[in-house]
């Protein structure tokens, strides 16, 4: 499945852009008309902006993966 035609499913969910200039962004997909996706991104502080991108400027959209949970620390025993 090429990565436009699982943008239906990653509509509302953390996602990573490729653009084809080489940039990366990463927010929540909104969604996707009038040939442009629109990504609510984290600016700072309390700030948030929802950008737009044509998809003709988009290489890839791929899911954030799940997180891994860290191994409990366990110090080396001690002779």
């Amino acid at each position: 499945m090429s990565w436009n035609q699982s943008i239906p499913y990653l509509i509302g969910k953390p996602v990573g852009v490729s653009l084809t200039n080489g940039q990366g962004v990463s927010g929540v997909l909104c969604s996707v008309q009038g040939g442009e996706i629109y990504l609510l991104e984290y600016l700072y502080h309390t700030q948030f902006a929802t950008k737009h991108y044509p998809l003709s400027q988009i290489q890839s959209i791929l899911p954030f993966p799940g997180c891994s949970r860290p191994q409990a620390y366990q110090p080396a025993p001690f002779y």
